[in-house]
């Protein structure tokens, strides 16, 4: 038999569960607010930290190549004297290498991405290809040095610190970088713009060829630009290859020798006279800093027109 009391007891007793239940969750999210207010904190001091350094760094730069920077620093050849250093022979060789490694890695790269992502059958072999690419991307770049000596120095019999010999042996070092950005690009095309496109009475081919691959466009140059920065400021392979640390004649041609502006800069750095240290260095670097924001302004206003083109 039930009682008003018990049932008054029970009633009290269920409010006072769900008050201790309510009581509970607002402890709860009122730790999960502190957690994330703090988490929010490391991550702007992380990113402060990152900014202040970088800032610092160039205006240490910069303030150092204010006095050097002019036409004849950029117009004249390497010198033991730093009034009469320039970078002009290996500006050349360094834009002249790089360009060749995009037109060898965005068709190759672009091309195995294509290949993997929508022809090849998601097997144990597919898999397996996959895993060693991104595991390539990874390898220490003078392992590419060595590998650019064995392949078109030793067994080709090229000479040494070539402009094509350079070129394909940074082409081999960025193509896993352009391959993986490419195959993530690929895959990100929405499946349903696919069907609808084959839909349509579309080839496959015809389906990537206006599809695919100009939805890509963006993902894939962002890719690009990683892999021509990476490539514009290696030096471990091109001394592999026997690129010249200082040259005094720009290259002009495939089979010429020469130079890259890494390299200089290295050399450079270790001279004992105060004006390359602490003036021609600096210049060099400000010179290689900008021609790295030309690539990449070019690659960005390219990948942007197609982001446009796509809304």
């Amino acid at each position: 038999m039930i009682t008003r009391g018990s049932g008054a007891r029970r009633k009290k007793h269920s409010e006072i569960i769900k008050n201790t239940v309510l009581a509970g969750i607002g402890d709860n999210i009122q730790s999960e607010k502190i957690k994330g207010r703090i988490f929010t904190g490391f991550c702007v001091i992380a990113t402060f930290f990152g900014i202040v350094s970088l800032a610092s760094l160039l205006v240490y730069v910069f303030y150092d190549a204010a006095g050097w920077l002019d036409l004849q620093f950029l117009t004249s050849a390497p010198s033991r004297f730093a009034e009469k250093a320039g970078v002009y022979p290996m500006l050349i060789g360094s834009i002249f290498v790089v360009s060749l490694v995009a037109v060898f890695s965005l068709p190759l790269g672009v091309g195995a991405a294509i290949y993997l992502e929508e022809y090849a059958k998601d097997n144990f072999v597919r898999r397996l290809i996959e895993m060693n690419i991104s595991n390539l991307a990874g390898v220490p770049s003078i392992v590419y040095g060595l590998l650019g000596l064995g392949l078109f120095v030793a067994l080709l019999d090229m000479s040494h610190g070539i402009i094509i010999v350079g070129a394909f042996t940074l082409t081999l070092r960025v193509l896993p970088i352009v391959i993986v950005s490419s195959q993530e690009a690929v895959r990100a095309v929405p499946v349903s713009h696919r069907y609808g496109s084959l839909g349509l009475g579309s080839t496959k081919w015809q389906m990537i060829r206006s599809v695919v691959l100009p939805e890509a466009v963006p993902g894939i140059m962002t890719g690009m630009i990683l892999a021509l920065s990476n490539a514009m400021g290696e030096t471990a392979p091109l001394i592999m290859i026997g690129a010249a640390t200082s040259i005094f004649t720009a290259p002009r041609g495939l089979f010429s020798s020469f130079s890259a502006m890494p390299l200089q800069i290295f050399a450079w750095s270790d001279f004992p006279q105060e004006g390359f240290r602490h003036g021609v260095t600096p210049a060099a670097i400000v010179v290689l800093l900008v021609v790295l924001l030309i690539m990449n302004g070019i690659a960005i206003y390219i990948r942007q027109r197609y982001s446009n083109k796509k809304r």
